[in-house]
């Protein structure tokens, strides 16, 4: 089609607003040349303020970033967990949780990566950018800003005490003839390492980190059921569940189902580890994206599955709540593989950390004006991690809030939150296909949501009643 010419009408009023700026006053004059000014500073400082925040300072990641960001956030230390997960679920009803959790995941997954630029020259770098373009600017920061945070301020705990009973357990198992070290203590010398780690810039600088953590987690993986297999189906195993009451068991079921979703927990920084991604009209982020979530959850189905049936059929319901600690010997392999989950969990916790940093940094120099300086991150940063740090020690029995959180918090932004902003944005047929698909997925999520807060919090409660602070 050629350029269509200006008609008479157009050329009319080019003329009347050419006239119009000849017979303005030379202080309207200055007036409109100071606004214009005002505005190119605000864009200027807008654009440097972007530029020093870590998601969207660095843009030049290439697709296997996103793999092994992706194998980071998701493949934590819940996999250890899932045989355990499994004994309270029962055969049947866990191979199909595990089954259905990890399609749906995937689903919801590629919903978000699609949704990242669904609007013409704009991308949605931030979860709760998301949330407010789909619910509106207050309603869409008030769903998803404080389930987000809970999400990662609750890994970024859980992996505080992972972290250090890991330390603790690599400690006892090479030198078990040593003087017994208290759990406080380890925690404090893993929250070391990321007083240093905290202060890389971006995502796109803990890539190293992150691609060392992805590495360990398939590696302890491996070790977990390549050395239950070798230690064979123990005697008089048990495959019945462990409680003795119905009421028991339908708690340990609940608590189970969030344990399950925890494990399926990569949505949260989904979208902060896409807007690193370079992008144009004719290559957008999301090919690139989609490719390394592909390989991701390859990975994630050769770490979940063999960990969670093999586990369980070779201990049962004897199964310790973490796979390596049911299993003793050999103790160097042991030893290597709690090893190996400390370095998967130090990238963890910094995939997870790196949002919050972005929301703390935001607030600060957005809304409080402070200048975007070294300074400031350091302080923000440090006193994270010390929060974190602090809670983890004060309850270091927070992985038995696995289930609580998994539901609690990690249902909806995982199973059925994308679903939601799905069909609001896009408006799917009723009754079709992608309609029927979100609405299932929105239903399970609930469901989820519901119950397995229930049997999370009533683990915690005894675990807490013969609990003594600091001790």
């Amino acid at each position: 089609m050629g350029t269509q010419a200006p008609s008479d009408k157009d050329n009319a009023r080019n003329d009347s607003h050419y006239l119009e700026l000849c017979i303005l006053s030379e202080t309207d004059k200055r007036d409109l040349f100071l606004c214009l000014s005002q505005f190119e500073e605000k864009l200027a400082r807008q654009k440097a303020i972007d530029d020093w925040l870590p998601i969207t300072s660095s843009r030049n990641a290439k697709w296997w970033y996103s793999a092994f960001h992706n194998v980071t956030a998701m493949v934590g230390a819940g996999v250890l967990g899932l045989p355990y997960a499994m004994s309270e679920l029962g055969w049947g009803p866990g191979v199909v949780v595990l089954v259905l959790s990890w399609i749906i995941t995937l689903y919801t997954l590629w919903q978000m990566v699609e949704m990242h630029e669904m609007v013409p020259g704009k991308r949605f770098d931030r979860y709760h950018e998301l949330g407010q373009y789909a619910f509106g600017e207050k309603l869409g920061l008030y769903i998803v800003v404080p389930q987000q945070l809970i999400v990662e301020v609750g890994v970024c705990i859980v992996y505080m005490v992972t972290g250090g009973k890991s330390l603790k357990k690599f400690h006892d198992t090479v030198c078990s003839t040593c003087q017994s070290i208290k759990l406080t203590y380890f925690i404090m010398i893993f929250a070391s390492v990321h007083f240093v780690l905290s202060h890389l810039p971006n995502f796109n600088s803990i890539s190293g980190v992150s691609l060392a953590a992805a590495v360990m987690s398939l590696s302890y993986s491996t070790i977990a059921w390549g050395a239950s297999v070798d230690k064979g189906v123990q005697p008089n195993v048990q495959y019945g569940y462990k409680a003795k009451t119905a009421a028991g068991t339908v708690f340990d079921f609940f608590g189970a189902l969030g344990e399950v979703a925890f494990a399926y927990a990569g949505h949260n920084v989904v979208l902060e580890i896409q807007a690193t991604i370079p992008s144009t009209p004719e290559k957008p982020s999301k090919g690139p994206m989609w490719r390394g979530v592909v390989v991701a959850y390859i990975v994630v189905a050769l770490c979940y599955f063999p960990v969670a049936l093999i586990g369980y059929w070779m201990f049962g319901n004897a199964v310790e709540d973490n796979i390596l600690m049911s299993l003793e010997k050999p103790a160097w392999l042991i030893a290597m593989a709690n090893m190996f989950v400390v370095i998967h969990v130090i990238g963890s916790y910094q995939i997870y950390a790196m949002p919050v940093f972005d929301m703390m940094e935001t607030v600060l120099v957005k809304k409080l004006n402070f200048k975007p300086t070294r300074t400031l991150r350091f302080i923000v940063r440090n006193l994270y991690v010390a929060f974190t740090m602090f809670v983890g020690i004060t309850f270091p029995f927070f992985g038995g809030l696995l289930g609580f959180f998994g539901g609690f918090a990690f249902a909806p932004t995982t199973y059925f939150l994308p679903c939601i902003m799905w069909l609001a944005i896009y408006k799917p047929r009723k009754f079709g296909l992608s309609w029927w698909t979100n609405w299932i997925c929105i239903v399970l999520g609930v469901v989820l949501m519901v119950v397995s807060p229930i049997g999370g919090l009533r683990q915690i409660i005894i675990q807490a009643k013969n609990y003594e602070f600091y001790s």
